[in-house]
């Protein structure tokens, strides 16, 4: 049915200058140079990937077996270390999720309530919220799984 992938974890800080201008380095940043204003702002902070050790790298799938539940830890972690920091107030750890047909691979979209009750996008009359609207396959396995009738394709009886 349908598969999830997360990537581009991230984690966002909010961080807001304690006078109205401060110096980057101030803040505690290794490498960044410059003057901030008094005004709040976020800043993201990419981890780095499990599979780079400095010396070798590799795929994130050959150093973890729990991708994302490693990212999100490493996430959680930078991200506790961050919140002791004077200028950081407050933060958060986000990544993009991209849902696809285990079938088709196409992008997994579902009926939503209007447009099962709306003979013109759904399949029969036995179409309903939630229903995947990628593939036959996909349509055929959720309806086995809740036992709502298979949908007659067409041709002829």
């Amino acid at each position: 049915m349908k598969r999830t992938y997360r990537g581009d974890w991230r984690v966002i800080i909010e961080i807001a200058p304690r006078r109205t201008t401060t110096s980057i380095s101030a803040l505690g940043f290794e490498g960044l140079e410059g003057t901030l204003t008094g005004e709040p702002f976020e800043l993201a902070i990419a981890p780095q990937p499990l599979g780079d050790f400095g010396w070798v790298s590799m795929s994130d799938r050959l150093a973890s077996t729990d991708v994302d539940g490693d990212y999100r830890r490493r996430c959680e972690e930078l991200l506790a270390e961050l919140l002791k920091r004077q200028h950081v107030q407050a933060g958060r750890v986000t990544c993009t999720e991209t849902s696809v047909c285990s079938h088709c691979d196409l992008s997994w979209e579902e009926l939503t309530a209007d447009e099962a009750a709306d003979w013109s996008t759904n399949i029969d009359e036995h179409s309903v919220e939630g229903e995947p609207v990628c593939c036959g396959k996909a349509i055929e396995e959720f309806r086995a799984e809740r036992g709502v009738p298979m949908p007659s394709w067409g041709g002829a009886a």
